[in-house]
């Protein structure tokens, strides 16, 4: 894919962004001592911006948490609300992470432990919460987890404090012991026992075998070309020529992974798909092969939710990409230098 010609006369801009310092978040742990810590990051200038969008669409202390923060309420179970316009979309509860502002490259200092041991913050690029904040988890979910190393996204679930099983599965071992590193830093003992958030390292292609149809809500975050890493490390490098094939077979593998994802999904279950790509061969494309793979090779119906109600809500902090036919892409700019980060929300319909 040429983003020259997909991305037009933005690509310019984008490159640039690519290539400049990457800006991130600090997602707070609600498992560590984080009062004062986050009072000393708001002393420095950042700010949580899940909270400061809520602020600025003028959301006030009275409004009901159901609206606020996807705790069930009314709303259907695969809606995240925001149909109205004075209303903002519903997502996952208790997630934190505190931004510099637009423009300002300040850097985080790096975690410290608490008094019980534990890691204060978790550093990220930002725009890769919101597939999670879309994904709306309520009280009570079972979760699913299927592409779950390095452990950014996993953590964010584990932060809403609602998950009433947790599936983390990467195919990769060496993966998912990082990944059990990080749980090990970040997360109480008590509140990572096997009836509480399982690790596996599974196929994650042929999910289903082990469970099919079970999980309220299922991240698929799927293996892709890294944009932004790929154009800074020389190592390993996909787009290297030795790796032209493994390159190519890539939606297909996506593809393979939104399947499973879709089929672990119980009816009324949702689904997040995400990447960490610009391509549209990797993003929209392997969402709509999937949804049409789906009804005529499996027969089940999948309805791809709107997400333009969470992209307005946080337009101020990131910037979305225009008329996309499904999902929500940020793209890389220099005052607010997060992503790329592409999600598309599924709605399991039978």
């Amino acid at each position: 894919m040429n983003y020259g010609v997909q991305l037009g006369e933005r690509w310019p801009s984008v490159r640039v962004s690519l290539l400049s310092e990457q800006k991130y978040g600090a997602l707070i742990n609600n498992f560590s001592a984080q009062q004062e810590l986050m009072a000393d990051l708001e002393r420095q200038g950042a700010q949580d911006f899940v909270q400061e969008a809520f602020r600025t669409w003028g959301v006030t202390k009275d409004t009901p948490q159901s609206i606020l923060l996807g705790t069930g309420g009314a709303v259907s179970d695969c809606d995240t609300g925001g149909d109205e316009a004075d209303m903002p979309p519903s997502i996952s509860p208790n997630v934190k992470c505190f931004v510099f502002p637009k423009g300002d490259i300040t850097r985080f200092h790096s975690a410290r432990p608490d008094s019980t041991g534990l890691l204060g913050y978790y550093l990220l690029d930002a725009a890769s919460l919101l597939p999670v904040l879309a994904l709306d988890v309520h009280d009570g979910h079972t979760v699913l987890d299927l592409c779950a190393a390095p452990g950014g996204k996993t953590l964010a679930l584990l932060q809403t404090q609602a998950c009433r099983h947790l599936a983390l599965n990467d195919s990769s071992v060496s993966r998912t012991a990082r990944l059990r590193r990080v749980l090990q830093s970040y997360i109480p003992r008590e509140h990572r026992s096997e009836d509480q958030v399982r690790i596996t390292s599974f196929e994650g292609r042929t999910w289903v075998e082990l469970e099919g149809e079970t999980f309220d809500r299922v991240l698929v975050d799927v293996p892709c070309t890294t944009d932004r890493h790929a154009l800074m490390e020389e190592e390993n490098n996909i787009f290297k020529r030795s790796r032209t094939k493994e390159r190519q077979r890539l939606p297909l593998l996506q593809t393979q992974l939104l399947l499973a994802g879709i089929r672990a999904a119980r009816p009324g279950g949702a689904v997040m798909y995400s990447t960490c790509s610009l391509s549209q061969l990797q993003n929209e494309c392997v969402v709509e092969r999937a949804v049409q793979l789906a009804q005529e090779e499996l027969g089940i119906s999948v309805h791809v939710q709107d997400l333009a109600p969470l992209a307005r809500l946080f337009g101020d902090c990131f910037h979305f990409a225009k008329d996309l036919r499904l999902g929500e892409l940020v793209l890389p700019h220099l005052t607010a230098n997060f992503g790329p980060i592409y999600f598309c929300k599924l709605c399991r319909v039978n």
